[in-house]
């Protein structure tokens, strides 16, 4: 399946699409970008004068790349109109700030799919390669 093809199967728009880019995929994972404009409403008020990006948009961001992306990816044909993921569990380790303008790169790794339900193994980068963020991140078939 082509990489344009499941961003645009993602069931986000703007402002809530959090995939710029697609590297690589397969059936053991994927990895993809996306970088923070400055301009995006959280930052007004996530922390008067020092934006930083909120924990839970980093998780988002993690969800929809390494767990829907590659969810749509293994389910290929099988995912109807009527279906979507849903995440159902994270736990993340948050290591550095993302601020505005920064690009991330996740990475993700499959730990199973069974039963309709995919899990794996997340991790985020910046720009310098540092780790901002990991954990794992469960969804399923809903």
């Amino acid at each position: 399946m082509e990489k344009e093809i499941i961003v645009s199967k993602l069931p986000y728009v703007k402002p809530f699409l959090f995939v710029d880019e697609i590297i690589r995929i397969n059936e053991n994972g994927v990895e993809g970008t996306f970088t923070f404009d400055k301009n995006l409403d959280f930052y007004k008020g996530h922390f008067k004068n020092n934006p930083v990006t909120p924990g839970v948009i980093l998780i988002e961001v993690m969800a929809q790349i390494g767990l829907v992306c590659l969810g749509i990816f293994l389910l290929n044909d099988k995912l109807n109109k009527e279906a979507s993921i849903a995440l159902t569990s994270s736990e993340i380790d948050f290591l550095k700030p993302v601020f505005p303008n920064e690009k991330v790169n996740v990475i993700s790794q499959k730990i199973y799919f069974r039963f309709g339900k995919l899990k794996c193994k997340v991790a985020m980068f910046n720009n310098d390669g540092i780790e901002v963020c990991r954990g794992t991140i469960a969804g399923m078939i809903v």
